[in-house]
């Protein structure tokens, strides 16, 4: 079986797509094209989109089945089926795009899960009681303080690290993408035929608990289709730029290697 040559990443709801820097360069250097496209009307740095975000109408009206779509379209582009790693509300497009048959192979990271897995954790209904706004209005998109962001995104790391982090990466979210994710459009068919998936979680991540990874795992059948878990300790919801990412990193080439070696 050949190995993809193209993998793209795919960011979450609150995190810019330059996120994604370091680990693009990391998979070049191991021989891949990487792609990390931004969210439609997210492509400006996250100081330009936190300091317009109340009048952004286009940000505030984009749906889950919008994003999806999108990188569907971009994945179909490609001249072969890729590989998509996906983190937070990103993994959740990525099991998606896995589950359509799209791509060659997904990683899931942190992952928000599909319709039907839901935590009653403390710590996952903290962190997303907010950006959800149940009982507010939608018409504009919802920026996460920086307390909110230390809790949800940055637990563990020094004030220092959690404010320059959340200057660099941290951008509004349309509060109906966050609502989709408890809709029909995040259903996914876990008894479906699919192209290998591994979830990657960590024991310190508060906006997308570990127990929450595992059960979202454990709904996937698994004797038709290689479907993986790994679970890190000490890592947050801010795993991609966390001190260590490239063990991270290193697993999943390592799984990629392991998927295509014969």
């Amino acid at each position: 079986m050949k190995k993809p040559e193209t993998i793209i990443f795919i960011t979450g709801a609150f995190l810019s797509h330059h996120v994604w820097s370091e680990w693009m360069d990391y998979f070049t250097k191991k021989g891949y094209n990487t792609i990390a496209p931004a969210w439609p009307h997210k492509d400006k740095p996250a100081a330009a989109l936190r300091n317009d975000y109340a009048s952004n109408q286009a940000l505030a009206a984009i749906r889950l089945c919008d994003v999806v779509e999108y990188f569907a379209d971009i994945v179909q582009k490609q001249p072969e089926k890729p590989i998509v790693i996906g983190h937070s509300l990103g993994g959740l497009i990525a099991q998606i795009l896995v589950n359509r048959n799209l791509v060659a192979a997904g990683v899931a990271v942190h992952s928000t899960p599909p319709k039907g897995i839901f935590s009653f954790e403390w710590r996952f209904l903290k962190s997303i009681w907010k950006p959800l706004g149940i009982f507010g209005g939608a018409k504009k998109p919802y920026l996460m303080p920086f307390v909110e962001w230390q809790y949800s995104f940055t637990n563990g790391m020094t004030v220092e690290e959690q404010q320059s982090s959340y200057d660099a990466y941290c951008i509004p979210a349309s509060k109906q993408v966050i609502r989709d994710a408890l809709s029909k459009v995040a259903v996914v068919d876990f008894d479906k035929q699919h192209p290998p998936l591994l979830l990657v979680t960590g024991t310190n991540d508060n906006m997308a608990p570990n127990s929450l990874s595992y059960e979202n795992y454990l709904k996937y059948n698994k004797n038709h289709s290689v479907t993986d878990y790994r679970e890190f300790k000490d890592t947050n919801h801010f795993v991609i730029k966390l001190k260590g990412w490239q063990v991270q990193a290193d697993y999943i080439l390592s799984w990629i290697d392991i998927l295509y070696s014969n």
